[in-house]
């Protein structure tokens, strides 16, 4: 029977093994410099593709005729129903393996389209439910002063959408950044290495989980400002324009009294 270690070198090793601060600090600038501007791209052009694709598959969804919804329902559940590790691996290996190669042999592209395909599926549900959550009247009001359907959802019904919806967005970008980090399955080339690829290579190197801990830094410096920024835009749109300050009240006129001549009070008693 072995016996255990004091608590004193446990909570040292522990400390030592997630929270190596010079290893950390080894590890940050390549983080900084290529990790997340990868991460950045990456996710940003995920994040895009994502809206446009969300944004075709709800008004497909929204459509009245059942042909026409049904390849935006078949998207929208398959791709929210697949593990995200198996949809990258099937656009990022199985598309070239296919012979399917609009990238060539970059795996970057591939990453971006595997993580804008999950993001566009989940959107166009955020998207048909804030659009169906707009008064029917404020369509019908549109038609009656002479817009056609498809300018009174672009002009009207899908602003107010899209604005009732912000916080859900924001959440699905978020989960977009952190599901970046699942492109390193592709094998990134080097200079297009991720936030989690970089610290994976430097745990892999030094038998050392801190690198780990400097990547989740990383992540929550975008993740959480994002968060922020959109419940305050979200909060504001709620609020309305603020009033503008009201003019201070003029001061009432006074009755004007004629002046009296120096040494004249109490004249008249004389």
């Amino acid at each position: 029977m072995t016996s255990s270690s004091p608590p004193g070198l446990a909570s040292e090793a522990l400390l030592n093994t997630f929270f190596n601060w010079d290893l950390i600090a080894q590890t940050f600038p390549r983080l900084i410099t290529e990790g997340l501007l990868n991460t950045l791209v990456i996710a940003a052009g995920a994040i895009v593709l994502g809206v446009v694709i969300a944004l075709l598959a709800a008004m497909l969804l929204l459509s009245e005729r059942r042909l026409v919804r049904l390849p935006a329902r078949v998207y929208v559940d398959v791709f929210r129903g697949l593990p995200v590790i198996i949809t990258v691996m099937l656009v990022g290996v199985g598309l070239p393996a296919a012979g399917i190669r609009p990238f060539g042999t970059d795996p970057f592209g591939y990453a971006i389209l595997a993580i804008g395909i999950i993001s566009g599926a989940y959107t166009a549900e955020i998207f048909r439910s804030g659009i169906q959550s707009v008064d029917p009247g404020q369509l019908q009001a549109a038609r009656s002063l002479g817009l056609s359907y498809l300018k009174a959802m672009r002009l009207v019904v899908v602003p107010q959408g899209i604005r009732r919806v912000l916080p859900a967005m924001a959440g699905q970008f978020v989960k977009d950044i952190k599901e970046s980090s699942l492109v390193y399955l592709l094998g990134l080339a080097a200079g297009q290495r991720e936030l989690y690829f970089i610290a994976q290579e430097e745990v892999a190197r030094t038998y050392n989980s801190s690198p780990l801990i400097a990547a989740g830094l990383c992540y929550l410096s975008l993740t959480i400002p994002m968060t922020y920024l959109v419940n305050h835009l979200d909060r504001r749109l709620r609020e309305g324009p603020r009033p503008a300050t009201p003019p201070a009240p003029a001061e009432p006129d006074l009755p004007k009294t004629p002046l009296q001549p120096a040494g004249t009070a109490g004249g008249e008693g004389r």
